[in-house]
Formats: structure tokens, C-alpha cells, sequence
């Protein structure tokens, strides 16, 4: 196991691990013991009450955080040359149809999010392979294969971001940077843990919300208090 640094244990120190925090006391500490020379990731993780395996009990969706990620998303529009202008408006990073399906097939993935229209769909198919494993094929369900392609670009832009539990039953979102004010990471928190508590499976028994922290990219993780939020 690797040593903790100076400056990893004085932040371990400020931090109660058996308390949990409220979201507004959490997002200020987090601040405090932030101690990168860069500006660090926040990140939230939930654990849900829920068994991924079965289909009923999947949770996946997409939230508008209300002060965005604090990340320069570059967004790739697939699309019909008479839809272009329409995305480049939108501010799409990259915008156009075949020049980029061949790219992509040679190897080029350098964007965080591609929207597409329906009619383009069959075309992306073969990709699958390269882009599911990143993350990055479009889905009805998220919001990303769309005829409206210039409110998608923009709603990407602003905050809005996709999230789906994992194999463990861990919901992982980036929701800011350390340089936000508190209250603008505890917005951003709360705002994806509300949305989840809305998509709470019927199937699903028992505690739902099981626990949650934050963390930024280099500090330690903060529990927070579900019954808080």
C-alpha cells in the first residue's frame, strides 16, 4: 500500500470517518483539505439498494446540474449536412457525418460526448465496440440521439450529464471542481442525489439511498448524511 503523503495525512486527520456530514459542512471541508496544485474533480458516489443484475432494478438517467461540471466538454455531432449549422450554433466542438465515422474507425475518440440523430444510428453500429467500452455511444435514454440536436448540444454544454449504477451498485458522477463555491458543489450533490431518490425501482427493497460521499481527485472521500438530502 502506498504512504500517505504529508499533506494526504494532515487531510485524512481533518476528516471524521465516523461522522456523517451534512452536504453543506461536507462541501466546506472538502474545500479545506483540497490540496492539489491543480484544480481537482469533485465526485460523487452513491450506494443503492438495488441488484444491477436484474433489469427492474437498473438506474440510469440523466441530471442538469444546476452550476454544470466545471469541465470543458467537447461534444461531437453526427449528423446530416442540414442539420450542421443548427449544431455548430449549439457550440458543438466538432460537427459533420462521415469524415469523423471514419475517423473514429481509425482509432480517434478525443471528445467526452457525441450526439447523433436517429437516422444516424445504423451507421454508428459497427463502432459499438469502440465507443461502448469508452462510454461514448449515443442513447435515446440519455438524451444523445435526438432530432432536437441543438438543444442536446446545449443542454451537454451547460451540466447535463448521464449516470448509470454499476455492477456494485454504485452510482460514480463528476459533479464540479474544488474551485466551486461550497454552495455550488452542495447544489450539484443534492441535485443528482434528488434525481436518483425520483428513480427508485419498485422493485427494489429495503434502504435505498445505503451511503454517499464525495471526494475531490486527490483528497479522501467524505461521508455525507443520506437522510440530510
Amino acid at each position: 500500500m502506498a504512504k500517505l503523503t504529508k499533506k494526504q495525512k494532515e487531510a485524512a486527520s481533518k476528516i471524521e470517518k465516523s461522522k456523517l456530514y451534512g452536504i453543506k459542512e461536507a462541501s466546506a471541508l472538502l474545500k479545506e483539505v483540497a490540496s492539489a496544485k491543480f484544480d481537482e474533480s469533485v465526485d460523487v458516489a452513491v450506494r443503492l439498494g438495488v441488484d444491477p443484475r436484474k433489469a427492474n432494478q437498473m438506474v440510469r438517467g440523466v441530471v442538469t446540474l444546476p452550476h454544470g461540471t466545471g469541465k470543458d466538454v467537447k461534444v461531437l455531432a453526427l449528423v446530416t449536412p442540414d442539420r450542421e449549422e443548427e449544431a455548430k450554433a449549439a457550440g458543438a466542438d466538432y460537427v459533420g457525418l462521415d469524415d469523423y465515422l471514419q475517423k473514429i474507425k481509425d482509432g480517434w475518440t478525443d471528445v467526452d460526448v457525441i450526439i447523433t440523430m436517429p437516422a444516424v444510428m445504423g451507421k454508428l453500429g459497427p463502432l459499438g465496440r469502440i465507443l461502448g467500452p469508452r462510454g461514448l455511444m449515443p442513447n435515446p435514454k440519455t438524451g444523445t440521439v435526438t432530432m432536437e440536436v441543438g438543444k442536446a448540444v446545449q443542454e451537454v454544454k451547460a451540466g447535463k450529464i448521464d449516470f448509470k449504477v454499476d455492477k456494485t451498485g454504485i452510482v460514480h458522477a463528476a459533479v464540479g471542481k474544488v474551485s466551486f463555491e461550497a454552495d455550488k458543489i452542495a447544489d450539484n450533490v443534492i441535485e443528482i442525489v434528488q434525481t436518483l431518490i425520483k428513480m427508485k425501482p419498485t422493485a427494489a427493497k429495503g434502504t435505498y439511498i445505503k451511503s454517499i460521499y464525495i471526494s475531490s481527485t486527490m483528497s479522501p472521500a467524505i461521508a455525507l448524511d443520506p437522510k440530510a438530502i
